[in-house]
């Protein structure tokens, strides 16, 4: 079993952004990417929330969602995920295949919002050491580095848009 890891990290309110987005902001922007994912992923078409509860350290939410059979690359286009809310900072992602994707909230050194996302891809058909590890890994930091700057710009739309 191969495992890629990969996170990226990017400020949430650079020296250009408009509006500056806050603490609060970001959070309800994550909350509703866990509920309504096809606004932040292009990939997904759909997301049903199945259940809903509260859990002692968050919100625990099932899922399902719909995936481009193309821009997923396999058969499997509806996944059930587990979800985990840990307010302010962090909501974790667990997949069918015991994959991990964490949207972490943070902060620098002088107080400027991050946001990073941290995947964690098990590969059971992928061998150590070979050419399609590399090349998975150059996708999945590809498709990191988009999905936090989509993630984002998302959640700024919506503020000015004046639905978070």
């Amino acid at each position: 079993m191969v495992v890629i890891n990969i996170a990226y990290s990017a400020p949430v309110n650079p020296t250009s952004a408009s509006p500056v987005l806050t603490e609060a902001q970001v959070w309800k922007g994550l909350q509703r990417k866990v509920r309504k994912a096809h606004e932040f992923v292009a990939p997904i078409l759909d997301c049903e929330v199945i259940n809903e509860e509260e859990t002692e350290t968050g919100t625990k939410v099932t899922r399902q969602v719909t995936f481009d059979k193309d821009a997923r690359g396999d058969a499997d286009a509806v996944v059930k995920e587990i979800v985990y809310e840990f307010a302010p900072t962090r909501v974790d992602f667990h997949q069918p295949d015991g994959s991990k994707i964490f949207n972490i909230v943070s902060v620098d050194e002088h107080g400027n919002l991050l946001m990073t996302y941290a995947f964690e891809w098990r590969h059971p058909e992928l061998e150590a050491e070979s050419e399609k590890i590399k090349e998975q890994r150059q996708k999945y930091s590809t498709m990191a580095k988009a999905a936090v700057h989509g993630s984002i710009d998302t959640i700024r739309r919506l503020v000015q848009d004046g639905e978070i």
